[in-house]
């Protein structure tokens, strides 16, 4: 198990009245002090939904394109019927907080989640813990958790996760790698491959070698959202700039919208992560609304609230994008969490919206460029390894076009392989044969699903040219291809992608570029290595758009 695993032990016993959980974090969390009892902490409390078995099969059902319901996304309604709690579940849990005077709120659109804001000892009194404040010794990052909660028994299965109590999971995690460079030479003219792809990689650089359209999208139901955290901002005068420099063919630089969820930002200097996102939205899928949603919380719940406010609206975005996220063995010991987690995915999937997260920078040693490097095993990220989502992975070079090393991929030590992968998966596990035994899950879900290219996008931050790489980049790419898809889509008046995996493991192979090349050891000595058909280094492979467009709409045809 990796150093970055939140628990070494997980104990529960059970009382004559109560069931308490006892948890003993790794030895990097050190204790500081108890928390301060006259200060807050917030608490979510999830509720087992009436029927997620029958969600997660609507949500394949409409994204099967062998299925006659394929494109018949579920309604706002359909969604949170499937979702809602039961009655008695709502009750049990509404009175044991009204004895102790707690009246919480609702924040999901179904009322399968509930949050409370209470003082420590409040907090303390209610689930006789004993909140105190622990330092991540290798981060520096404080948290306040408690070793043990007790929940009295007849509340106890009424309550899918409380969070955050024994969870020693830690903030959301990126940081692409960058380099400051020269101002390019602005020009009228286009180049062509492969001089316009040689010094860096620009929005004309992979209109020309993914052939997608440079013309403007015009579907104006058509929409694109990008998630940012950790205080990232993308301005407006650096997207401006950007234009000039790399769409000259655009003579009026679009806008995007900026929606604050959790009090996340909504003003200020442009900054790595969201303005890589941005330009390379705004500046791939030129014309198709975007919106950038700025999430104050770069904890779980604030991914959780970012789904939930978007299920809470009557029109969702298309697409989402997200460049950010965690490390799978974090959520050891809380796999109700990580389940929850996951399943606003497939919600926002049986609604039709078309969900990307990055598959992480350390190849198959866990996220980011800068984790530690000295796990026994394989570290899997997530939520790429939530199956209803799409993970993108990296890719680098042009002639040919090979997988980036620090390209993360994988398979999941908590979700199941999921029935669409079946073939593709286990073809290349019969030709890996027993290398890497022992160190990875064979029969979990496997990541990434496709790939882009990921290194040396030249972004313009806060009034400087920079070159960034890792799955940051391929991944607002990859979603801007899509965009661009559903804007021909709605323009033939055909129905949205929705969730693509189904799509893009049965019929989709053939509309991707295949990488045969390279592996991906991240910062070890060893990685996956690419091979024909899907592999856990490129997935699937990278957009071909026009191959894509004609896939699908003649889906249905």
């Amino acid at each position: 198990m990796s150093l970055l695993a939140a628990f070494c032990a997980v104990a529960i016993s059970l009382g004559a009245h109560a069931r308490q959980t006892t948890v003993t974090p790794k030895p990097h969390f050190v204790p500081l002090r108890p928390a301060l009892a006259t200060s807050s902490v917030q608490l979510t409390f999830g509720l087992p939904a009436t029927n997620m078995e029958g969600l997660h099969a609507a949500l394949y059902d409409v994204s099967d394109p062998k299925s006659a319901n394929y494109g018949k996304h579920l309604s706002k309604a359909e969604v949170e019927a499937f979702v809602a709690p039961k009655a008695d579940s709502v009750k049990a849990v509404n009175d044991w907080l009204s004895q102790h005077g707690i009246h919480p709120e609702v924040i999901s659109p179904s009322g399968d989640m509930l949050r409370i804001d209470v003082p420590v000892s409040k907090a303390n009194s209610l689930l006789g813990a004993n909140f105190t404040e622990f330092k991540d010794q290798q981060s520096g990052t404080t948290l306040v958790r408690t070793l043990s909660v007790t929940i009295p028994d007849d509340v106890d299965s009424h309550i899918q996760f409380l969070y955050p109590t024994t969870q020693f999971i830690l903030p959301v995690t990126q940081n692409p790698r960058f380099q400051v460079v020269s101002p390019p030479k602005t020009s009228a003219k286009r180049q062509g491959l492969p001089s316009i792809c040689s010094v860096d990689v620009d929005p004309e650089c992979l209109e020309d070698f993914y052939h997608i359209p440079t013309a403007a999208a015009n579907a104006s139901s058509n929409s694109l959202a990008v998630s940012g955290y950790l205080g990232e901002f993308a301005s407006e005068d650096d997207l401006e700039t950007f234009f000039l420099a790399f769409r000259p063919d655009v003579t009026t630089t679009p806008e995007f919208s900026v929606v604050s969820v959790d009090s996340g930002v909504t003003t200020g200097n442009g900054t790595l992560e969201a303005s890589l996102d941005i330009q390379y939205t705004v500046g791939i899928a030129t014309g198709v609304p975007t919106t950038f949603y700025s999430v104050g919380n770069p904890f779980a719940e604030g991914f959780i609230d970012l789904a939930n406010f978007l299920l809470g609206l009557d029109e969702l975005p298309l697409v989402l994008t997200t460049s950010y996220g965690f490390n799978e063995n974090d959520f050891i010991g809380s796999e109700a969490l990580a389940e929850s987690f996951c399943n606003v995915y497939a919600q926002l999937g049986a609604r039709g919206t078309s969900v990307f997260f990055c598959s992480g920078d350390n190849g198959v040693y866990s996220f980011s460029f800068n984790s530690l490097c000295d796990a026994t095993e394989f570290g899997p990220t997530f939520p790429s390894t939530c199956p209803f989502l799409t993970s993108v992975g990296g890719t680098q070079g042009f002639s040919p076009e090979v997988a980036a090393p620090f390209s993360g991929g994988g398979f999941s030590n908590m979700f199941a392989r999921p029935d669409y992968q079946d073939t593709a998966v286990e073809s290349y596990l019969t030709r890996l044969g027993g290398e890497f035994a022992g160190l990875f899950n064979q029969s979990g879900r496997a990541f990434p699903d496709v790939s882009a290219q990921s290194v040396d996008f030249i972004t313009r931050i806060s009034g400087v040219f920079e070159l960034v790489e890792g799955t940051s980049a391929s991944t607002p790419l990859f979603a801007s291809v899509v965009a661009l898809l559903n804007d021909a889509l709605l323009t033939a008046g055909k129905p949205t992608l929705g969730f693509i995996n189904p799509l893009l493991y049965s019929e989709g192979s053939s509309a991707l570029n295949d990488i045969t090349s390279g592996s991906n050891p991240g910062c070890g000595a060893q990685g996956f290595p690419t091979m024909e058909g899907w592999d856990p280094v490129t997935g699937l492979g990278t957009p071909d758009y026009e191959k894509l467009l004609a896939l699908v709409t003649g889906l249905g045809a």
